[in-house]
């Protein structure tokens, strides 16, 4: 048989494994350890993510274009910590690192689908502050409550078509060589790479989702903050330009916990080879922690939050008299 009708045969017949087999933690010495801290960054994560989400559906006053961004990023940190570390922690307590091909894809799907979801609300979120502070008088018009309903909803809409399509052309290419996934989850740049037919297709997809969640929201966000620093010159007084700045101070920090340790991660991997161990614990914390400190960074640095949480303890303290007057 030629070269040629061998590699027709491939193509026409794929050969899809029943289980993939993932193996990002199993030379990290001291693995169950840092399980016991990945269990922990999801309590932490879900709780905090929950009360985010709580705070901003029961009190009106937040009902308001820059909130439902953060409720959109809370919404899609609780999915991805979900779709992320649940499986992880299926692996630690029942010892098991293998995963059917459908759960594998699925996995795949979600977690880059919630992944998506921050980075372009982020972006959304730069936005809102961007206008705020460079067009103040004309916010209201431009940003108002429709129009991030309609951004958002876009957003989800954009991701589902787009990881969407990228999760359907895996089952497009054959496993033939190995089922072995060199990640600690179902990842799609180490899934595609094993394909023993062609994959080009895939390597576009994966170029372009990078570019798409990565390069393109980085830049945007850094042109709007630009944008940012040149209106705040315009503000006379110091006093005016610090509370301008301070609205932006949570959404920084939460764009640099996002984005810094992903791009320092791919910086790292382009200039020097990295030692498996140490590629996959930087990829599995650049997509862990982000989740768990962003409603910590909301609550603490966000006077709304915090005025709510005071509030309802206030409520608390005071409910709590009256019940024991009344069982006297």
């Amino acid at each position: 048989m030629s070269a040629l009708n061998f590699s027709l045969l491939q193509n026409a017949s794929f050969v899809r494994p029943e289980y993939f087999f993932i193996s990002g933690f199993s030379g990290l010495p001291f693995s169950q350890y840092y399980f016991v801290f990945l269990i922990l960054v999801y309590i932490v994560s879900v709780c905090g993510n929950l009360m985010v989400l709580f705070v901003i559906l029961v009190d009106r006053n937040l009902h308001i274009p820059k909130y439902m961004g953060v409720f959109n990023l809370a919404l899609s940190d609780f999915g991805e910590t979900n779709a992320l570390i649940l499986n992880l922690v299926k692996t630690f307590f029942f010892d098991s690192q293998y995963i059917s091909y459908e759960a594998c894809l699925a996995n795949m799907f979600f977690t880059f689908f919630f992944s998506g979801g921050q980075s372009l609300t982020l972006v959304a979120l730069a936005y809102d502050r961007f206008i705020a502070i460079c067009l103040p008088l004309r916010y209201h018009a431009i940003v108002n409550n429709s129009f991030m309903f309609a951004t958002l909803t876009s957003i989800w809409i954009f991701n589902f078509i787009i990881i969407g399509i990228t999760v359907v052309l895996i089952t497009r290419i054959s496993f033939c060589k190995t089922n072995e996934v060199k990640s600690f989850f179902c990842d799609h740049g180490p899934i595609y790479t094993i394909a023993c037919n062609d994959n080009s297709i895939n390597s576009f997809m994966a170029k372009f989702c990078t570019a798409v969640y990565l390069y393109a929201p980085f830049t945007a966000i850094i042109l709007s903050y630009i944008g940012i620093l040149l209106a705040l010159t315009k503000i006379t007084t110091w006093e005016g330009r610090l509370k301008a700045l301070k609205t932006c101070v949570s959404h920084l920090l939460v764009v640099g916990v996002f984005f810094l340790p992903i791009v320092s991660t791919y910086l790292a991997a382009v200039t020097f080879s990295l030692h498996p161990n140490a590629r996959i614990i930087n990829t599995s914390l650049s997509r862990t922690i982000p989740p768990m400190l962003n409603p910590i960074i909301y609550v603490l640095n966000t006077k709304d939050f915090r005025s709510f949480i005071v509030k309802m303890h206030k409520t608390k303290s005071n409910i709590i008299p009256q019940v024991h007057t009344i069982a006297k």
